[in-house]
Parts: C-alpha cells; sequence; structure tokens
C-alpha cells in the first residue's frame, strides 16, 4: 500500500509518499476537512468583510492614531501574508497613520524570530514598510488586570500601547485548550513568562481532566484565556482553518469571543476524525504543520493503541529543528525552562520518530529521550518495524496529527 502525506509546511510543501506492507491491516484515518479547498484571495477578502459579533473594520479603525497587529509564530500554519494586507487597506481607509502600525509576534515562550521567517509569514512588502517585533516573554510586559481564577495578566507593551488591537490566529485542536485560536494570540501569545507559567500550573491543576484536544466546553484554562484576553481588549480577530496540506481554508472573522466561537463549531467537524482508531498494534502519525512541536503527534498517536501498548511512529519533518521553548524546553543537560521536563515517556509503547534533519536535541521535550529510536528515512523506519510487525499488524495512519483529533 501507497500513502501520500504532506510534509514540510513552510519549504516545499510537498508530499512524503509511504510504503506499507500488503499483509498488514491499515486504516487511514484523515481529518474531516482533509479535502476542504484553499481559499482564494477574493474569498479571504469578502470573509474579513463579514464580520461576526462586530462592526467591519473600517469602523472600529476611526479615529484611532496607532495600531498593532499581532500575529502566530512559526508552529501554525497561518499564511499572514494573505490576511493582512487587507487589515491594512481597512485601517487605511479609516484614517490610521501607516507609521504608526506596527506587528507583534505572539511566540509565547517560544524563540524569536529573524527576519527571513517573519517574510514567510508576513511577505516582503509587509517587513519593509511595517516594523515588525518579536515579543519577549521576559521584559516589557504591563499589568492588564486579574482573572477570577487569580492569574496576573502581564502583556507585552507594545501591544497593550496600541489605541487599536488587531490579531490573526489559527484554529486547530490543541492539547490543553481544547481548540487553539481566540484569545490564546494574546495569553500566552504576548503575556510574560509569570503570567503563563501560573496560567499553565495553577490555573491547569484547577480541573486536569477537563483539558485535552477538542475538549472545549468548560475547559477552566480556555476560560482563563478567554478572560485574560478580555482584560486586554483586542478589538478585531481573524481565525483561520486549515485544510490537510495546510491551506487556509476558512476564515471567521469579527470580535474576540464570538468569532472564535462561530471558528470552533467549524473546528469541531473539521479537524475531527473521520474513523476512530482502536486497538492497534502500530500508529504511524504524522507531524506535519507543527513538526516543530512534534510531541503533539506523540499524544495523539498513544490514544489509537491497544491497551497494553505498541508502537508509535511520528513523522517529524522539520528542518528548522524543534522549537526552543522557554517554558517547556531543556537549556542544559539536567536543566531547563520552568515546566521541563513537561512529561515522561511511559512504559509499554515504543517511540520511533523519523527526523530527516535529525539533532541530538530532537527528543529532549522529553525527561528520558533515550528511549526514543529516530531514523532518517521511511526506508530505515519500515525496515526497524518489520522486526517487529508481522503480516496482520493492525495499522493505523494519521495524516494530520497536530491538528486533527480524536472526538469520541
Amino acid at each position: 500500500m501507497k500513502l501520500s502525506l504532506p510534509r514540510r509546511l513552510w519549504y516545499e510543501n510537498d508530499s512524503l509518499e509511504v510504503d506499507l506492507p500488503d499483509e498488514w491491516q491499515v486504516d487511514y484515518c484523515p481529518m474531516a476537512g482533509a479535502r476542504r479547498p484553499a481559499l482564494g484571495q477574493e474569498q479571504i477578502a469578502a470573509a474579513l468583510a463579514r464580520p461576526v459579533g462586530s462592526p467591519p473594520l473600517r469602523e472600529l479603525a476611526q479615529g484611532k492614531k496607532s495600531a498593532v497587529i499581532v500575529f502566530d509564530d512559526m508552529t501554525r500554519p497561518t499564511r499572514c501574508a494573505q490576511i493582512a494586507p487587507f487589515l491594512l487597506r481597512e485601517m487605511a481607509a479609516a484614517g490610521v497613520p501607516e507609521e504608526s502600525i506596527t506587528f507583534v509576534c505572539a511566540l509565547g515562550t517560544h524563540g524569536a524570530l529573524g527576519f527571513h521567517e517573519f517574510r514567510k509569514k508576513l511577505g516582503q512588502d509587509i517587513v519593509e514598510r511595517f516594523r515588525v517585533f518579536n515579543h519577549n516573554t521576559y521584559e516589557n510586559c504591563q499589568e492588564a488586570g486579574v482573572t477570577s481564577r487569580g492569574t496576573r495578566v502581564l502583556i507585552n507593551r507594545e501591544v497593550m500601547a496600541a489605541e487599536l488591537k488587531v490579531a490573526i490566529s489559527c484554529v486547530t485542536a490543541h492539547p490543553y485548550a481544547g481548540f487553539s485560536g481566540g484569545g490564546k494570540i494574546l495569553m500566552p501569545g504576548v503575556a510574560h513568562i509569570d503570567s503563563i507559567a501560573d496560567h499553565h500550573t495553577r490555573v491547569m491543576a484547577l480541573e486536569p481532566g477537563g483539558v485535552g484536544l477538542g475538549k472545549f466546553q468548560g475547559n477552566q484554562v480556555r476560560q482563563d484565556i478567554d478572560e485574560a484576553a478580555g482584560l486586554v481588549g483586542l478589538d478585531f480577530l481573524v481565525n483561520v482553518l486549515f485544510n490537510q496540506q495546510g491551506e487556509a481554508a476558512a476564515v471567521v472573522a469579527g470580535s474576540l469571543r464570538e468569532s472564535h466561537a462561530r471558528a470552533v463549531e467549524l473546528a469541531k467537524d473539521w479537524y475531527a476524525t473521520t474513523t476512530r482508531p482502536r486497538d492497534q498494534d502500530l500508529v504511524i502519525s504524522n507531524a506535519f504543520v507543527k513538526a516543530n512541536e512534534m510531541p503533539i503527534a506523540v499524544a495523539l498517536a498513544r490514544g489509537a493503541l491497544k491497551p497494553e501498548g505498541g508502537t508509535v511512529v511520528v513523522i517529524a519533518d522539520s528542518p528548522e529543528g524543534q522549537v526552543v521553548h522557554y517554558l517547556l524546553g531543556r537549556f542544559g543537560i539536567r536543566h531547563g525552562g520552568r515546566m521541563h521536563p513537561v512529561r515522561r515517556l511511559p512504559e509499554g509503547f515504543r517511540l520511533i520518530i523519523m527526523a530527516p534533519c535529525l539533532d541530538r536535541t530532537f527528543g529532549d521535550w522529553f525527561a528520558n529521550p533515550e528511549i526514543i529510536t529516530f531514523r532518517k528515512t521511511w526506508p530505515q523506519v519500515l525496515e526497524l518495524l518489520a522486526r517487529n510487525h508481522g503480516p496482520g499488524t493492525r495499522a493505523a495512519v494519521l495524516p494530520n496529527a497536530t491538528m486533527q483529533y480524536f472526538a469520541s
């Protein structure tokens, strides 16, 4: 059996051809919205011109002397260059001075981007015309308030100072907030490390069973995020959903809560796995859009294995390696960020990671990376699998394992 899996979103954005033995029982399990067509520029502009729960951006921008556009980083598939020009045209029509518009990358606790990455996200024209800044999670933040759950919300000063606050964000299934997007672009996107660490530990501990991929309703972590964003006062939000190639296939814009709620209603069906795999001997989990955050693909795959365990293969074709993460990452052999190590790989399953651009720190998300087996090519992985998985092996393939989720 031959399968074609998407790979290298920010590079070639092509496909990896994967051969699987005909003697295996293979379930191919895409997300429901995998083959949604990509939107053209006219369709994107039309969607942005019909905001949900909000006046048009041009009206919101009237009389504003400064503006900020907050956008997500290279761990997200959002092609902001398709969206930002429309926002800029509306601001210009409302009389917002171009020299008073800045862009801030919502890094959270991820490492800073260089202008090569900014060009990929925003396009050459924008980085030439506008000041583009990285968020600094350690400096230049000011207090926006305190949430009802006690989170002290410290937010990027450039964002706080702008009279008009606009954001571009992606919506996919998310491992603790249920679905990404919405207030996450501000908290943790442009928040101080103290706020982020408190939110990720104390607030998450309030109801640990209520967080997870696709768990949105009643999720206290998500509620704390949106309350924090409300304290900041986001004026206009653009939510983007994606097809299997990481292309923008739906756009919902408008007010923070209402537009995100509408986007999540789409996302619940869009990213749900069409066939829920269970009791598998082997799961092949393609990281793709977040190959630089490959542990998400590990977590999803484990939920499809048989109770006694099995083998997980994660395809993490990430030329840039794993994202620098000041909260969860390792910054020495025996020390790391405030929440490192975030998890230990448990006994009972075997983890193989296919990483064509491998480095020694690829598995350092985990407390015990020494138990991971690494390979660079699919033939090498298949040769390794053949030692333990013969005819009749039950195998599931998750082609978008950092976007999709199991709805039940």
